[in-house]
């Protein structure tokens, strides 16, 4: 059984569907109104939980409701949190989404106690990093706890993926340069290169341009076309599976946490590891809600 470490974000979602994002000055009506676990970070280690992995987390909450929801939520799916602390000043974080009619999502965040994750932290949980398979992190916790995990990781032969999101401009060269898979979408890595990614070619262009600053290999997903990768100097694009989309939300965090729970080390998989988390991202966008709508293992072998 492959073990993984996340470290990340933990926020109780406040879902708000509307027929469409309103104009500025303008007061709309909702459809509906709705709460779930999210966060980026406890998306992907519910993902790799429910892929099979033996998962565990690094994250931070605050001392209210939200976060006994949300401790309940990971117990409930076997999610190891030996490592998920609690701070007494700060709250649980939240994020806002707004859904409109056709499933496309913006999102509002408040970081909340994932702010205050500190390098101290992630050395009480060096142990669990250095025993792990994979290490996962991504820009919803401070950067500098971020690269203590991965000098951590990279110490210990542990795999490191980073996905960059929200996106950043401004990632430091030391971060790049302890990371051996960078997953962004299409957005995400327009914000690091500079390059519009519209097809395969700016693809190509957007990973090499990657790879010169200090990241080994490259995946760039893009939503209902599927997803590009370059690795260990090959390229290729697995498509998308074609599905009535719903709510986009944790799809990308899906990909992340299935993906992780298939590769090898030596990523000699990566075309099959891409379309097993991609067959999970398809089911994960038929469904409104995050964690609610990642599925377990056995509905995508079927």
């Amino acid at each position: 059984m492959k073990k993984i470490v996340v470290l990340g974000s933990i926020n109780v979602d406040i879902i708000l569907n509307i027929a469409r994002l309103p104009l500025p000055g303008e007061t709309m009506a909702m459809h509906d109104r709705s709460t779930a676990g999210g966060g980026k970070g406890a998306n992907q280690a519910i993902a790799a939980v429910r892929a099979g992995a033996e998962t565990s987390f690094i994250a931070k909450i605050g001392q209210d409701r939200s976060a006994d929801f949300m401790l309940d939520t990971f117990k409930y799916d076997g999610l190891n949190i030996d490592h998920v602390t609690q701070d007494d000043k700060a709250g649980t974080g939240q994020a806002y989404i707004l859904l409109d009619d056709n499933g496309q999502n913006s999102i509002l965040i408040y970081g909340g106690a994932n702010q205050t994750i500190t390098t101290e932290d992630i050395q009480n949980a060096s142990e669990a990093i250095a025993n792990a398979d994979c290490m996962i992190t991504e820009f919803e916790t401070p950067i500098a706890a971020s690269i203590e995990a991965f000098k951590i990781a990279k110490a210990n032969n542990v795999l490191t993926i980073l996905n960059p999101a929200p996106a950043k401009t401004d990632i430091p060269e030391e971060l790049l340069k302890l990371t051996d898979i960078i997953v962004p979408n299409e957005t995400e890595a327009e914000a690091i290169t500079g390059i519009k990614v519209t097809d395969e070619a700016s693809m190509v262009a957007a990973a090499n341009k990657l790879h010169s600053m200090g990241v080994k290999n490259v995946i760039i997903t893009v939503g209902a076309n599927g997803s590009f990768y370059s690795v260990d100097e090959k390229t290729g694009f697995v498509n998308a599976y074609k599905v009535n989309t719903v709510d986009t939300t944790a799809a990308g965090d899906t990909f992340i946490g299935y993906l992780a729970s298939k590769l090898n080390p030596d990523l000699d998989n990566i075309e099959e590891a891409m379309k097993f988390a991609s067959k999970a991202s398809s089911i994960t966008v038929q469904t409104k809600g995050a964690q609610n709508s990642i599925p377990h293992v056995r509905d995508v072998e079927v």
